[in-house]
């Protein structure tokens, strides 16, 4: 039995219901899923969400008094101690001038690109930059063109062609150190080079290198492999994002920059502004899971000696050996990767298939993550079951 009601939802949502039969009929109709099986598919890198000293920290925190909640956004009464702690601490442990806690890497995404770069100014980015850059960027008041994923000189080249156009304006380079969806990285000193060369700033996202590389886990800018000759915090024209929901393990994002950067975004950032602030007991969780990743380095070398592995196995049955903790196999077709992603779930391992728009159209894939939740043989057994899986008739 019907009431008057339903004609009324129908015109109000008729748009919305129509768009959801052909999203499932092109395979890409998301649904919230449960956690089940063995943990392949999650960026809690070195198993940090589930650290005894991270519960401890939150534990002690609740005993000292730290409220769960921070009751407003900082600039009214939400500003608490331990936010100012962490903020201070997080920018000692990266070598900044200073820090700035925000409650995600998306608001704080958002926040850099639509509020740092100015009318006249060019915002030069990867093609593959994160979704909150591109966010941040649709409410930018500079320019802004994409460039070849990962190559340098395509950074070089739109820089020269603006300035020969006469444009003087700042310039600002975006993009992420290692790529969530390829596990590659980006040629950092290369970039650095162009940036020098073109005074140019540097806004780079470390969401995924986070806690996994470099001295103390600071991540690709302060590690000796990307080809740097030092650490690039401190540096007057970079900024670096550092979130602390994926191999930290909590929540949050730290933007590490110098202090006019910080200064400006309390006064100029919208999604800071606007935004009540994080939990205090989540940036006292923080600050322990700083202290973890420069105290239990071996985390790093258990996931490094992780990585290797999954080469030797996953790499065979197509899968990109990229030597880092994420590994796509491209499967091409949407409807593919889902099969094959569901088949593997139901064999316990927790393997998500991605497809567009979060990866370019015929890239769909099985983006497999290597975390410290899951070991050795665990491994071994999800490449059995892979090996299997794939050689099987589609449904």
């Amino acid at each position: 039995m019907t009431n008057g009601n339903d004609t009324r939802a129908d015109g109000l949502w008729h748009v919305h219901r129509d768009d959801l039969p052909g999203l499932a009929a092109r395979g890409r109709l998301r649904s919230l899923a449960p956690r089940r099986g063995c943990d392949f598919a999650s960026n809690d890198y070195l198993a940090l969400s589930i650290s005894p000293r991270l519960a401890q920290a939150v534990a002690d925190a609740v005993a000292r008094g730290v409220p769960a909640g921070s009751g407003g956004s900082r600039l009214l009464r939400g500003n608490d101690p331990e936010h100012e702690t962490l903020e201070a601490e997080a920018a000692a442990w990266a070598g900044s001038e200073s820090a700035l806690f925000l409650s995600s890497g998306y608001a704080a995404n958002v926040a850099l690109l639509a509020t740092l770069p100015q009318r006249g100014d060019l915002v030069i980015h990867d093609e593959l930059i994160h979704a909150s850059m591109h966010e941040g960027l649709r409410l930018t008041r500079a320019q802004a063109v994409g460039v070849r994923h990962n190559d340098a000189q395509a950074f070089a080249d739109a820089a020269a062609q603006w300035r020969k156009a006469g444009h003087r304006g700042r310039i600002w380079l975006a993009f992420e150190t290692l790529y969530s969806m390829d596990g590659d990285c980006a040629p950092i000193a290369d970039l650095v080079a162009v940036a020098e060369r073109y005074d140019a700033i540097m806004i780079i996202d470390e969401a995924h290198a986070t806690g996994v590389y470099g001295r103390d886990g600071r991540g690709l800018v302060a590690d000796p492999a990307s080809g740097l000759a030092a650490p690039l915090d401190g540096r007057p024209d970079t900024i670096v994002l550092r979130t602390c929901g994926k191999a930290m393990g909590v929540e949050g994002a730290l933007i590490c920059a110098p202090a006019i950067v910080r200064d400006f975004l309390v006064n100029r950032g919208r999604p800071f502004i606007f935004s009540t602030a994080p939990s205090p007991l989540m940036a006292a969780a923080v600050r322990e899971a700083i202290r973890i990743c420069a105290d239990e380095p071996e985390r790093r070398v258990r996931l490094a000696a992780l990585v290797a592995h999954a080469g030797a196995v996953l790499g065979p049955l197509g899968a990109t050996v990229t030597g880092t903790q994420i590994l796509p196999l491209i499967l091409g077709e949407d409807t593919r990767a889902m099969q094959i992603a569901s088949r593997l779930q139901i064999a316990g391992f927790d393997v998500r298939g991605i497809r567009p728009p979060t990866v370019p159209q015929g890239t769909a894939r099985l983006r497999i993550s290597l975390t410290l939740n899951a070991r050795m043989d665990d491994l071994d057994a999800l490449a059995d079951c892979l090996a299997a899986t794939l050689v099987e008739p589609a449904a």
